[in-house]
């Protein structure tokens, strides 16, 4: 018998929300029952015919399983929580993230590794701005790498991390940002799927209990002009059958094995065609500039925070690649799919990478490859990768860019305050 009155079981949908239901106990191991149209929806509720979502084929169901052995605690009383997967007539839902994410994982199981990752989370705290909307929390006192009542004057991150605690959500790290009111929230490295999860919920709890406070904690990747991005940055390494970090290399000039530079010649290679999984936001790419420090241009280096892929000086068993390109408004279990994905086929296809990137890469940098200039272009690209999206999943893939076609085409059609503000005194 579970010690909770009720469950709430929840799954990530295509744009990362976290969709699910509550259920009785008594019966929660049964699963939900989701249509499976949702797939087709947009954030304002509109719909597309995306591919995989039927919205031409009766709106049918699909299943939401789970082993009740995975419930945890829930932020809410009485409640327990768990995250898990979508099937569709006794299969897999080809357009599931978390399944795409568990796809990543058993590609690598089968060449003989165990991934480990962990998440660096940047988020704004907003406060209501009086007319509706949202303004900068009031922290005028706040600075970088702060802690305590100059940066947090209610105590908002003590109650989420107590609360992570509660929930096992395993929390590393809190502190204020570069910017106000900027926050860092970074969870400890576990198995990937694990570790993905722990975000996931970790997002979704910590929004909730801001919200009780009257604040909006938005992990959008540029909520502001003029102000530092919010990015979502994913560290991983490999483990062999003994527990062996073998991005390690002692022998080698730099630490790291020939394994981890074919990783690292992956992520470089797939660089465009990743972009619009781990920016999948029209916002984002008003973060994706360069001079930056945000994952912008198509280079490695080490401790090196103008890169994508930074390699941190840790060595031994905490030798790690850092991927620094996604904003957290991306789905996680699609980010780090795509990581995976593109540092697998590195491997794969023995690819060798460029020579670390020893400029600054705010003025300069050695080369001319970046990521898309906006969400379309990122779309296009998404589509010319085939090796990578075949990868991740040719049906999710082909899912996800009809529905962001669709958001980008509200875009292109929208007439914004600035192009009234700008235009209108003089034409």
């Amino acid at each position: 018998m579970t010690a909770y009155k009720r469950i709430r079981a929840l799954f990530p949908d295509h744009l990362g929300l976290a969709r699910g239901k509550y259920l009785p106990s008594h019966h929660a191991e049964r699963g939900a029952r989701h249509c499976i149209t949702m797939f087709a929806l947009a954030y304002d509720r509109t719909m597309v015919p995306a591919p995989g979502a039927m919205l031409l084929e009766g709106l049918p169901d699909c299943e939401l399983l789970f082993s009740m052995e995975e419930v945890r605690p829930c932020w809410e009383a009485n409640t327990g929580v768990v995250v898990g997967d979508l099937y569709f007539r006794g299969e897999p839902l080809a357009i599931s993230a978390r399944h795409a994410l568990r796809r990543a994982i058993a590609d690598w199981e089968h060449m003989g590794y165990r991934i480990k990752v962990g998440i660096e989370l940047e988020a704004y705290i907003l406060q209501p701005d009086g007319q509706g909307g949202w303004t900068e929390w009031n922290t005028p006192g706040a600075y970088v790498y702060g802690t305590g009542w100059a940066v947090d004057p209610i105590g908002l991150f003590d109650e989420i991390m107590e609360t992570a605690d509660r929930c096992g959500l395993p929390v590393e790290s809190i502190n204020s940002e570069y910017d106000t009111p900027q926050f860092e929230l970074t969870l400890a490295f576990k198995d990937a799927l694990q570790a993905v999860d722990d975000i996931f919920l970790f997002k979704v709890m910590a929004r909730e209990i801001a919200a009780r406070h009257g604040l909006l904690l938005t992990y959008l990747g540029k909520p502001f002009e003029g102000r530092s991005g919010s990015g979502f940055h994913t560290n991983f390494s490999l483990q062999d059958e003994h527990g062996r970090n073998v991005f390690d290399d002692p022998k080698a000039a730099d630490g790291l094995s020939e394994l981890a530079h074919h990783c690292i010649a992956g992520v470089i290679e797939h660089h465009e065609g990743m972009t619009a999984l781990c920016a999948s936001t029209v916002n984002a790419y008003k973060r994706l500039r360069p001079g930056q420090l945000a994952g912008y241009w198509a280079n490695w280096g080490y401790d090196h925070r103008g890169v994508t892929l930074r390699v941190p000086n840790d060595r031994g068993g905490a030798t790690r690649l850092e991927h620094r390109m996604s904003d957290g408004a991306a789905n996680p279990y699609l980010v780090v799919a795509a990581v995976l994905q593109a540092a697998r086929l590195g491997v794969v296809n023995n690819l060798t990478p460029p020579p670390a990137e020893e400029l600054d890469c705010i003025e300069n940098q050695s080369t001319d490859r970046h990521t898309p200039d906006d969400l379309n272009q990122a779309l296009n690209a998404l589509e010319a990768d085939t090796t990578l999206a075949e990868a991740v999943g040719s049906d999710l893939v082909a899912n996800f860019v009809a529905v962001k076609r669709a958001e980008w085409d509200k875009f292109v059609s929208a007439v914004t305050d600035w192009e009234r503000n700008y235009y209108l005194p003089f034409l």
